[in-house]
């Protein structure tokens, strides 16, 4: 394993840099379609469509730099897991914002979550921990990709989800009016929660043979598995109620939210205060 000077570093740096400016210019292309400079907003949503990029390109080559520098990827620490996550957030929702234009005011929400996040990270350590010899299994892979896949669905989900509560007040829901409408976007923001239960029942079954292959064992009800299963238990039942009810918007919107936050903290907190398998000290 090859040590030395944290060189990823100012690669991290660029990449929170660059989602720090798609940030601002984020908001800068909601005051401009508040007042209705419609040319000047498609120029600021290209800003930001290009700013995320170059954040995503300036993190590959931070975690491609840690990874040649350490010999494994970034899966075992607190630094190189949430370094890892806020690129793949930012990949996945830059994908979304290219592709959906409906998504693009989202920027406003989802970006603060991720420059968050960097802060977080910048407070880190970039210490080098060994590799557990369970982690060289290819299951572990599909584990943390559906992971992945499952919280970034959520993510955009919840941008969405926090723009039909904002809507509600009367002066910062004029910035918002060139989007569709509420029940619209409650459709739209339930649509991404089913995607996240998708791959959240994928990221279970092959972390369930990835710990028989590694343990000896699918299930052993520690404390990251049996809060994993209560978020899959939960977000199933918000949206069997979502599709047999008749659920208020708002309430909708809240649900979606915690959701989030919920596997938000199974993610970055449950590991790290359990001393389960999962905290790669195995």
């Amino acid at each position: 394993m090859l040590e030395g000077p944290a060189t990823e570093l100012p690669w991290i740096w660029a990449g929170l840099a660059a989602y720090a400016i798609a940030m601002f210019a984020a908001v800068q292309n909601l005051v401009w379609q508040r007042s209705d400079s419609l040319v000047l907003s498609k120029a600021s949503e290209r800003a930001v469509h290009l700013l995320l990029w170059a954040g995503v390109i300036l993190l590959t080559v931070a975690l491609t730099e840690r990874w040649v520098r350490t010999g494994h990827g970034p899966f075992v620490n607190l630094f190189e897991l949430l370094a890892s996550q806020i690129f793949s957030l930012g990949l996945v929702y830059v994908v979304a914002y290219w592709r959906y234009s409906v998504l693009r005011p989202t920027a406003v929400m989802v970006l603060p979550i991720l420059c968050i996040m960097g802060l977080w990270l910048l407070t880190l350590e970039p210490e080098v921990v060994p590799y557990p010899p369970t982690y060289y299994n290819n299951w572990k892979w599909a584990h943390v990709i559906f992971g992945k896949f499952f919280l970034a669905f959520l993510l955009i989900g919840t941008g969405l989800a926090a723009i039909l509560l904002v809507r509600n007040n009367k002066t910062l829901g004029s910035y918002f009016k060139h989007m569709p409408s509420d029940n619209t976007l409650d459709a739209f923001a339930w649509r991404f929660i089913m995607l996240a239960l998708a791959f959240d029942s994928l990221m279970l079954i092959a972390g369930a043979v990835w710990a028989q292959d590694a343990w000896g064992r699918y299930w052993a009800w520690d404390a990251l598995e049996t809060s994993a299963f209560i978020n899959w238990l939960v977000i199933g039942l918000c949206i069997h109620i979502r599709l047999s009810y008749r659920v208020p918007l708002k309430v909708g919107a809240i649900a979606i939210i915690v959701l989030f936050l919920f596997a938000f903290f199974t993610y970055f907190g449950t590991p790290f205060v359990s001393e389960a398998a999962h905290k790669g000290v195995v």
